[in-house]
């Protein structure tokens, strides 16, 4: 049926909204798809809610193609089933909790790996039940600190969530396989192109997790690639470490003065202005160690500081110290952490002092010492002295001082080696649009999913998890494919397949519109039509190029002749088509 514009709950903005950062932010607001209805919540209108449907048809199509069932789960869930699994507490400040009237514990879901683990287990009992995968599409809630970026990054969000079950780890393979291959169908389809990456698996747990990222420059992720092949989030990049070297004939560590120094860039000036090396090269940050001082607070609260010690040529990465230390989070240490840690020098902080180890597990501060996978034996530093105003030089890892562990904190740089030995990595922006894991038995064996093997034998059941966030693609799509004008849909997931437009005040040029929309719809076409009578030809043509529908046709002056406009939004052009060719031209 043909939506007319006179009648369609739909206003169009000329202006971008106060708050909106990013292009798909602004056009969705603008071009009438979505409203904001709080930090984090939008609201969707008649347009908004066609181009969702879309998409989520697509993967309707592409799940039953793989093999999988629509199941549908409450959003309201009771607390039991996630403390079970440890993830009531693992989940930290990001979950919903509530109670209702009894005082009872309730949530509101991020992920449903525990209500589809239930389901399985209440129904299935044997080896004959299995593989069966099933999936649900349903908004998610997370209480995002920071909300942002429209559709981005939102505290409801629309998810399609799917889990394999099979009775044996080869069984996970062949599902994890078909599930994948499904994404890579959806995405093409959706229009976004994407790149695979090895992914941590954080709260959900299991072995295996895989990205399905696209690269744009309002990404909030950072991916490392290669030309061979190589992909990777940048949370599961691991270092490779050099070969340990020998300690023996290297020189003693030295202790210098250097006031005024507690940077590195301070540091390596003040080093080479009055140590400057033996060998003639000059000392730079990569010959440093800098110390870092983190605030760990972990699930039951308890907190902790750790210092982690980096080569002074990179930063801490946040998102790699979020998956180091999961599920505690992680902060930066205050002021009131270095007053209650008089061992901690800050400015100066090592892991050496001229009176034994400071840190370590022999450590007068009890704090945990963990260090960069380049820190290996034999490795020479320039490093503070846990004395104000004071630096070691020459202070030399597994002589002169241990570690309690390595620790992925540092930053990943380009040309970093590939950890697979494929060669120098690049850095690219690019945004999450799916995920696949191979959850294993994390959750069959918390909530007790087990089924009689063809032995009888009872054996845990093993799953896989696949998640696509149908909202985050509708931004992604209009991020990939807009322009200066307004968005600029792919034909699979558009609101309409044509926009007819009658402009001007001549009644007969209505009563021709009116007819061809008449047999576009007799046709088949899914078509808006902007009947409006006192909207100037202008406005028509700016809302033809903000909403974004892929083809429009435009009726004017020539339509008693038969004699149209046909706009191809994607390309600009704008070719004139005689009324008797408007099927065929839309057609091809």
């Amino acid at each position: 049926m043909t939506a007319r514009l006179s009648q369609l709950f739909l206003r169009t903005l000329r202006d971008d909204p106060a708050d909106a950062e990013v292009a798909s932010h602004k056009l969705l607001v603008r071009a009438g798809y979505i409203r904001r209805a709080g930090s984090g919540l939008f609201s969707w209108l008649p347009l908004g809610l066609r181009v969702r449907r879309k998409i989520e048809q697509i993967i309707r199509e592409e799940m039953t193609a793989a093999g999988a069932q629509e199941v549908l789960f409450p959003g309201l869930l009771p607390r039991e089933p996630y403390e079970l699994s440890g993830r009531w507490t693992e989940y930290g400040d990001d979950l919903f909790r509530l109670q209702d009237r009894r005082g009872s514990d309730h949530l509101l879901a991020p992920t449903h790996e525990e209500v589809f683990t239930l389901l399985v287990k209440d129904l299935f009992s044997s080896y004959k039940d299995l593989p069966v995968t099933i999936y649900q599409i349903q908004d998610k809630y997370r209480d995002e600190p920071r909300p942002r970026a429209g559709l981005l990054r939102t505290r409801e969000f629309t998810m399609k969530d799917a889990y394999s079950f099979d009775v044996d780890d080869a069984g996970l393979e062949a599902s994890y396989q078909r599930q994948r291959d499904a994404y890579e169908r959806i995405f093409a389809r959706l229009g976004l192109d994407t790149v695979i990456v090895a992914a941590d698996a954080g709260a959900m747990g299991g072995s295996k997790s895989e990205e399905f990222m696209h690269p744009t420059a309002v990404g909030e992720d950072v991916v490392v690639v290669n030309d061979a092949g190589y992909a990777a989030n940048v949370e599961a990049f691991t270092t490779i470490a050099p070969e340990p070297q020998q300690t023996e004939g290297l020189p003693a560590p030295v202790v210098h003065d250097t006031p005024d120094t507690p940077t590195i860039e301070t540091l390596v000036a003040d080093a080479n202005a009055r140590f400057p090396r033996e060998d003639g090269r000059a000392w730079t940050a990569a010959d440093t160690l800098k110390n870092v001082v983190l605030k760990l607070t972990h699930p039951d609260g308890s907190t902790e500081l750790v210092v982690v010690a980096i080569p002074g040529d990179r930063d801490v990465d946040d998102k790699r110290v979020e998956v180091a230390f999961q599920p505690a989070e992680v902060a930066a240490a205050t002021e009131e952490d270095f007053a209650a840690n008089p061992a901690l020098v800050k400015g100066y902080i090592g892991p050496w002092s001229a009176e034994g180890p400071v840190l370590g597990e022999e450590s007068r501060s009890g704090i945990r010492f963990l260090t960069d996978p380049r820190i290996v034996e034999g490795t020479s530093w320039i490093t503070g002295s846990n004395e104000s105003g004071r630096h070691v030089f020459g202070l030399v890892a597994g002589r002169d001082f241990g570690t309690d562990g390595t620790v992925e904190a540092a930053t990943v740089v380009d040309g970093d080696p590939a950890p697979d030995g494929s060669g120098p990595i690049r850095r690219i922006r690019a945004m999450e649009v799916g995920h696949v894991f191979q959850l294993g038995r994390k959750y069959a064996d918390a909530l007790g999913l087990e089924v009689l093997d063809v032995n009888g034998k009872l054996v845990t059941v093993t799953m896989g998890s696949y998640g696509i966030g149908v909202t985050r693609n509708l931004a992604a799509i209009v991020e990939r494919f807009h322009d200066e004008k307004g968005i600029v849909w792919p034909a699979e997931v558009a609101p309409f397949d044509v926009h007819v437009v009658a402009t001007g005040k001549d009644e007969e040029v209505f009563r021709v519109a009116e007819e061809v929309v008449a047999e576009l719809d007799a046709e088949g076409f899914e078509t808006v039509f902007d009947d409006r009578r006192k909207v100037s030809p202008g406005v028509k043509f700016k809302d033809i190029e903000l909403i974004g529908v892929p083809k429009a046709l435009v009726i004017g002056r020539g339509a008693a002749e038969g004699e149209f406009e046909l706009w191809d939004r994607a390309s600009g052009e704008k070719l004139p088509v005689r009324r008797e060719d408007v099927l065929a031209a839309l057609r091809a």
